[in-house]
């Protein structure tokens, strides 16, 4: 059995899953160690294991069929052409006042939740089931109601609207459709056309990306918050001042931009569907 094992661990190595410079976190480890029981002490030995496992989301078929996280110094994920494993990299942190505002957001939330009553918390608990959403795997599932009261507040101060403290029923959310975008350097301008103007009740986050390839057609983690609509904005929505706060003045002729647009019910802080649209930056 122990040589099984240890064929099993070679394996994976082979195949770039253990993470020779960090092994007290592979995959491997987590899963040998998880389920026989029999070898942990030897194991703990092998890999000089002292510290907690971290486990990436693994989706389970005979072996493992889909995965999104870290494994060690690997990271797996998934674009157009299907799942890939990429080397881990750690991102600068510039600790940027954007950045700043929404991590004290997230620590003032925190502590809100903290001083809310037990039978304030145990709604919260039990109205997630009426929230759930699909994971990146497209299962359905439910947030805990620390999550749900963070998810909902947060995006109700983005609206400009008061924080709640108990669970609201679920409502629709109202339709904001981006229709088409257009971007001009030279005279800069950057204009968003909506299929119709924001209704009553809701709001609509204004998401955008840098100058980019105009050959590129996916982008993710690229969007940055810029602006959020009040309700009952009119069409079309000059962007080019939020625009130039985030990221700068529009130079770069033949450029790509993209702008996504994701609606906020403003009593709820449920968020509706996102629509998203591109364009080349024409020279004025």
């Amino acid at each position: 059995m122990k040589l099984l094992l240890l064929l099993f661990i070679a394996l994976l190595a082979a195949i770039n899953i253990v993470d020779a410079v960090g092994p007290r976190k592979n995959f491997a480890f987590a899963v040998v160690f998880q389920r026989f029981n029999p070898f942990k002490s030897s194991l703990k030995k092998m890999f000089n294991w002292n510290s907690a496992v971290n486990f990436m989301k693994m989706k389970w078929g005979a072996l493992v069929v889909d995965g999104r996280g870290k494994i060690g110094g690997h990271v797996a994920s998934k674009n157009r052409a299907g799942a890939y494993l990429r080397t881990k990299v750690t991102p600068v942190n510039p600790q940027s006042s954007d950045q700043l505002t929404v991590r004290n957001r997230f620590t003032t939330y925190s502590q809100l939740w903290r001083g809310l009553t037990q039978a304030q918390r145990d709604a919260w608990n039990a109205a997630v089931a009426d929230f759930a959403r699909t994971d990146i795997f497209g299962d359905l599932k439910n947030p805990t109601g620390f999550n749900l009261y963070q998810r909902l507040n947060n995006n109700l101060v983005l609206a400009s609207e008061t924080a709640i403290t108990s669970p609201p029923t679920p409502e629709a959310v109202g339709i904001v459709v981006a229709s088409s975008l257009t971007a001009i350097s030279g005279t800069p301008s950057l204009s968003l056309v909506l299929t119709g103007n924001v209704p009553l009740l809701t709001g609509a986050k204004i998401f955008a990306t840098p100058a980019m390839s105009p050959g590129k057609s996916f982008v993710k983690s690229e969007y940055r918050l810029i602006d959020v609509l009040a309700a009952e904005a009119t069409t079309p929505v000059d962007l080019y001042a939020a625009y130039l706060a985030k990221f700068g003045a529009i130079t770069e002729a033949d450029s790509k931009i993209f702008v996504k647009v994701e609606p906020i019910n403003r009593t709820t802080g449920q968020v509706g569907t996102p629509s998203q649209v591109s364009d080349i930056i024409e020279a004025a």
